[in-house]
This record gives C-alpha cells, sequence and structure tokens, in this order.
C-alpha cells in the first residue's frame, strides 16, 4: 500500500504567505519587529533611500515604531511644524547623547558642559571626550557669568541639564540660550528631569533637545530608549547619521511599549508631582534631615527662576540630605524596604537613588561634596502610590536613620 501523501513542510514555502489584506486599520499600534524590509526593485529602494516614495530597509535606518514613538514625543515638545525634521529615537538616552556628540563635532572642537550632568553624562564630558581629542570644561548652569567664562573660540556644544541631577538646580536657561545665539554654538538641552510637560527648550532657544525615554516618558521600568530632536535639518541630517553608522538603534519592542506608555504620560506625570509636593513638605519637618531640594518649595535656591521656567509645575524628583553618611543613609534604606533602592527614576511606583554609591561614585567624595552631594544626599523620584502611605514609609525610615545616628554618637560604657 502506497504512503498517504505527507503534508507539505512549512519550510518549503517560508516567508511566501502574504499579510491579509484588510480595509479596517488596528486601533492600537502594531508591533513590528521585522529586521528587514523588501522593495519591489532595484529602483523603489533608491526611491526609498532618496525619501522620494515611504518605506524602510533596515531596521538600524529606522522602524515603523521608532517613527510612531518620535511623532508623539515630538508633539509633546510642541513640534508641530510639518517641515521640522523628525525627532529621532534611539537605545538609550546615552546613546542620545552619544549621537549628538558624535555627529555634531570635528577634531579640535570644544565642548562647554553643565557642572551637575547625569553621572555617566559628566563623565563622558570629563573623561572619555578628551580621551578622543576633544577639549571640554565645565560651568555653573545657575551662573551666567560661569557658562561665559567656559566658552571659548574653538566652543561648539554647549551641554546642560535644565534641572540638575541629581542637586535639583535650575539652570539660567535664558542666558545660556542667549550666549549660544550671540556665539552660534548649538545648545544642547536634556529634558529627562523637566520632560515636555514642565519645559519645551527648542521653543525657548535651545537647538537640541535630548530625552531618556527610560525614564519619565516610558515610566514603567521595562524599556530603556532615548530621543533626540532639533529644528535644524543640518544637525537633524548629523544626528541621525551618528545614530545610524554607530548603531544606536532601537529596539521596536522597546518602542512599542514606550508609545503605549505615552498615552497615559500626563496622568502619572500629575499625580507623581503631586506626590512629590506633599513628600517635600513632608521631609522638611522631619529631625534627621538637614536639607530638602525640591524646585516647587520656596526654601529652594532657585525658586524664582523655576517659576519663571516651569510656572506652576515642579516635577517629581525630590533629594533631600540626611544627618550622618553611610550608616545612616543604609538604615534609611532598609528602613524603607517597600521602595526599591534602585539606580533609576521615572517608573510609576517611588524609587530611592544614592548618587553616591551609584550616578556619581564615579567621583571623589571632595567633588561630590563641593557638587552639593555628601554621603548622606537621597533622591527620590516620586511615584503615583497613595501620598499618605508614601509619607508614612519615608517618615519611618528617617526615623530609623535618626536612631542610627543617635546611638553611634552614643559614648560606650568602661567595664
Amino acid at each position: 500500500m502506497a504512503d498517504a501523501a505527507l503534508p507539505q513542510p512549512l519550510s518549503s514555502i517560508v516567508r511566501r504567505t502574504p499579510v491579509p489584506p484588510t480595509v479596517s486599520q488596528p486601533v492600537a499600534t502594531p508591533l513590528w519587529p521585522s529586521v528587514v524590509y523588501r522593495a519591489t526593485d532595484a529602483d523603489e529602494l533608491d526611491r526609498i533611500y532618496e525619501g522620494e516614495l515611504p518605506g524602510y530597509s533596515y531596521a538600524r535606518e529606522g522602524h515603523p515604531n521608532a517613527d510612531v514613538l518620535a511623532a508623539k514625543i515630538d508633539l509633546l515638545e510642541g513640534r508641530r511644524k510639518p517641515s521640522a525634521p523628525a525627532g529621532i529615537v534611539s537605545g538609550s538616552g546615552m546613546a542620545a547623547v552619544s549621537a549628538v556628540v558624535l555627529g555634531l563635532l570635528r577634531a579640535g572642537d570644544h565642548v562647554a558642559a553643565g557642572n551637575q550632568l547625569y553621572g555617566r553624562s559628566l563623565r563622558l564630558v570629563t573623561a572619555d571626550l578628551p580621551r578622543m581629542g576633544f577639549a571640554t570644561s565645565l560651568f555653573d548652569p545657575t551662573d551666567a557669568a560661569s557658562v561665559e567664562a567656559a566658552l571659548t573660540p574653538a566652543t561648539r556644544m554647549i551641554l546642560v541639564e535644565v534641572v540638575s541631577n541629581p542637586t535639583l538646580r535650575v539652570a539660567d536657561m535664558e542666558a545660556i540660550a542667549a550666549l549660544g545665539a550671540e556665539r552660534g554654538v548649538p545648545v544642547v538641552v536634556d529634558n529627562t528631569f523637566t520632560t515636555p510637560r514642565m519645559y519645551q527648550p527648542l521653543a525657548q532657544g535651545a537647538d537640541v533637545v535630548i530625552h531618556s525615554v527610560t525614564k519619565l516618558l516610558g515610566g514603567h521600568a521595562d524599556l530603556t530608549l532615548g530621543y533626540t530632536a532639533t529644528d535644524d535639518p543640518d544637525l537633524a541630517a548629523a544626528i541621525r547619521t551618528a545614530a545610524v553608522t554607530w548603531g544606536f538603534a532601537p529596539s521596536p519592542f522597546d518602542c512599542w511599549l514606550a508609545e503605549r506608555g505615552l498615552h497615559t504620560f500626563e496622568v502619572r506625570f500629575d499625580r507623581a508631582e503631586a506626590n512629590a509636593v506633599a513628600v517635600a513638605d513632608a521631609l522638611a519637618g522631619l529631625d534627621g534631615v538637614r536639607a530638602v531640594l525640591y524646585p516647587g518649595r520656596a526654601d529652594h535656591p532657585d525658586r524664582a527662576r523655576a517659576e519663571k521656567l516651569f510656572g506652576r509645575r515642579t516635577g517629581n524628583m525630590v533629594s533631600f540630605v540626611l544627618d550622618g553618611g553611610r550608616p545612616e543613609v543604609n538604615a534609611f534604606l532598609r528602613g524603607a524596604a517597600a521602595i526599591p533602592f534602585a539606580p533609576t527614576l521615572g517608573d510609576v511606583a517611588t524609587t530611592i537613588s544614592h548618587p553616591a554609591s551609584s550616578s556619581h561614585r564615579a567621583l571623589t567624595a571632595e567633588a561630590r561634596e563641593a557638587l552639593g552631594m555628601p554621603e548622606g544626599f537621597i533622591r527620590l523620584s516620586v511615584g503615583i502610590e497613595d501620598p499618605d502611605l508614601l509619607i508614612d514609609e519615608i517618615t519611618a525610615a528617617v526615623a530609623a536613620a535618626r536612631i542610627r545616628s543617635r546611638s553611634s554618637a552614643e559614648p560606650c560604657s568602661g567595664s
């Protein structure tokens, strides 16, 4: 008896099943994980590369999920001009910073940067760029005279955070933008802490805006992405070329997650900001807390500038200084066990960071102290929890640190 015909193996028809035709459109953005995209012929591929036809070729050079995400962040940043170059999504916040640096700088150029950047950005400026042959200098972003003194005839970039990480000082953005325009130097602004909900750099005279989408825009601690945008077509082309050449491509899945998260961004930000106001005020009244840094408080050194730049917005980041040092910090962290101790920010839940052991660990204790970050410095990325629960947990943790401080101060009794 002859064997029955076997079914045709799928390997014989691989990639030969078409996408089902449809006249309806999905409500949720589809996920496009494809690395490559097919063209009809070489002429069509030419036209895609030349921008004459919309399309994609290789995911490192762009893909739909990145473009959908970029378009939505563009809107958040107030970039509604049809002629403006689209924003560029990259694999991380530092990839975005690196794409800007590698795309815009040439051998012999000088970079002036704020002295309180995110730890890795600060390392890039103080160690990696000099190693690669670029001259760099740091300035106090709150002092216009310091900014001007840092500029040289070779300066080709001013890099600054609107609100510094982690001391929450507010940069003199008006003076910095004016100096950049006067000297013809691009002003590059890391807007991660502030987000477009508080501040839109391009509308205020900056040339390039950067975000770590990983943080507040993504908002769920489950993706790693960066974003950069400029209204200058030449700058945009240079940044995009660097991102493609150096392989800073974003994951389609991460882009899909981030775009999904953006739909609740304003709601999340507003709730976290309201919680931060309550947490900052509660901390200011606790024994064992030496100082509270929050742009919304009247005692913040840059309160007037924050109000001028941000209006009623104050953000979700709160920093404070515990009395004591590492033993008190450890007691606080153990006392706040329900709040993740994690070197990040922007999750829906509150997280705690200790710069001396994480983001700024590469600096000496003396250098951190000079920047206003003693060993007892703590940064909170306030989330959307019930504020009373959050304040109770933080209050208990400060009390634990206070007990530790008192016990270490008590003299030992002799036998």
